[in-house]
């Protein structure tokens, strides 16, 4: 495949993107109006709710099965090393740059989080019908490129939904706590039901009591003061299952547990036992299924997920060009981990992979996996902000210089793939 067609077949996927983007940031205009600050959290909401659930759950049911899933094993464990690696390279970023606490949560993010999603699904269909691909016959390579796909849209989904999700709300709350003056209120509320009082305000017979002191044994609180003393003894009777019971509701509340069965959570949970269960599969995929008119609904729902993502990023990315005083650091440091030091890890990891014989031989399959490590950051990473209304700014800049990065070195993901 010579370098000019290799240079359209990689660019064509990410030209679609770069004009679907502009069209959303003409829209976010002052002339036009369209997508206000407004109507993109309404479309944000309605992107985490339906659209993101039915995009992920479709192309599952219909390309995964429980062969290949089998085969499959590696990509979770591939996904999992970019979070993990870009996390700790994220972390470097923060300690070297000083960058303050309200963004280290959306920096941590947009090192860990790849657009693993809804890139690699523009990119693949459009690279198998290119005429010249290098993944063999179109019909064969489309079939396998949305299985490989989906499956990373959907594991993306998971780690995306339940690790950045939580780390960027926490940021955001911590840096709430620090705006409101209480920075520890959450440490002297860790066991609320031990801080309750001992002893109750009032007796229910207080206004008939004294002000000297006891009647039929009782005291109001006012005569028999709780020391810290007898505080401290009577917290120590506390029953373990309680402090447990505590300690529990504690951690829920910090790594918000509903998080994990997210909607578009359940859509992968949904179109894995679609896919993987024989006879579920039957009655919903194909043409003589009885029940496929849900399935071909919800694959309505899901083709709306990626262009109505695009168009929102794009008016997200017009408050980048305005500016929000980032520092360059914060900006170069993510650009350094996320299209330098993590595509060289991958190319590390993944090679390795083969020669130990972990990962099948299929080249698509590679260039997934390799692909993975090479991706801008996810674009839900601006859902997810919006959300919080926490660092929506800056997350449009650091949108804007690493998507204007990426589209000014097209050709590489498959260069890289290929050779």
């Amino acid at each position: 495949m010579g370098f000019l067609k290799l240079f359209i077949t990689a660019s064509v996927p990410v030209l679609n993107v770069l004009l679907i983007t502009g069209v959303g940031s003409f829209l976010a205009t002052g002339h036009v109006g369209i997508l206000c600050e407004e109507a993109r959290k309404h479309l944000n909401n309605v992107v985490f709710f339906v659209f993101n659930p039915s995009l992920v759950s479709t192309n599952l049911a219909q390309t995964i099965t429980m062969e290949n899933a089998v085969l499959l094993w590696f990509m979770p464990i591939n996904i999992f090393l970019t979070f993990l690696i870009g996390s700790l390279l994220g972390w470097v970023v923060i300690q070297l740059t000083k960058a303050p606490s309200r963004l280290r949560g959306l920096i941590l993010g947009c090192c860990a989080a790849g657009n693993l999603g809804n890139m690699p699904l523009i990119i693949i269909p459009a690279i198998c019908k290119e005429k010249g691909s290098p993944f063999g016959d179109p019909d064969i390579c489309h079939t396998f490129g949305l299985a490989y796909v989906s499956l990373s849209m959907a594991i993306g989904a998971i780690f995306l939904w339940s690790y950045v999700y939580n780390i960027v709300r926490i940021s955001s709350k911590t840096v709430g706590e620090k705006f409101n003056g209480n920075p520890h209120q959450s440490s002297t509320t860790l066991f609320p039901e031990e801080t309750t009082k001992l002893i109750p305000s009032s007796h229910p017979d207080d206004e008939t009591l004294p002000q000297s002191g006891l009647i039929s044994g009782h005291a109001t609180e006012r005569q028999l003061p709780i020391t810290a003393s007898a505080e401290s003894s009577t917290k120590i009777k506390v029953p373990i299952l309680v402090r447990i019971k505590n300690r529990l509701s504690n951690i829920g509340g910090v790594i918000d547990l509903k998080k994990l069965f997210a909607p578009s959570t359940i859509g992968v949970i949904l179109g894995f036992v679609i896919g993987i269960v024989p006879q579920i599969r039957k009655a919903m995929i194909g043409e003589a299924a009885p029940l496929r008119v849900i399935q071909e609904s919800a694959a309505m729902l899901g083709d709306g997920a990626i262009p109505t993502v695009t168009l929102v990023m794009g008016g997200n990315l017009l408050k980048g060009l305005r500016g929000s005083g980032l520092q360059f650091s914060v900006i170069f440091g993510v650009i350094v981990v996320r299209y330098v030091m993590l595509p060289l890890l991958g190319i590390v990891i993944v090679k390795g992979a083969i020669l130990l014989g972990l990962v099948h031989s299929d080249p698509l399959y590679q260039f997934i996996l390799l692909l993975q490590y090479a991706l801008p950051p996810a674009m839900n990473i601006g859902t997810i902000t919006q959300l919080f209304g926490a660092g929506e700014n800056e997350c449009s800049v650091i949108f804007l210089c690493l998507w204007g990065y990426y589209t000014s070195k097209i050709g590489i993901p498959t260069q890289v793939s290929v050779a």
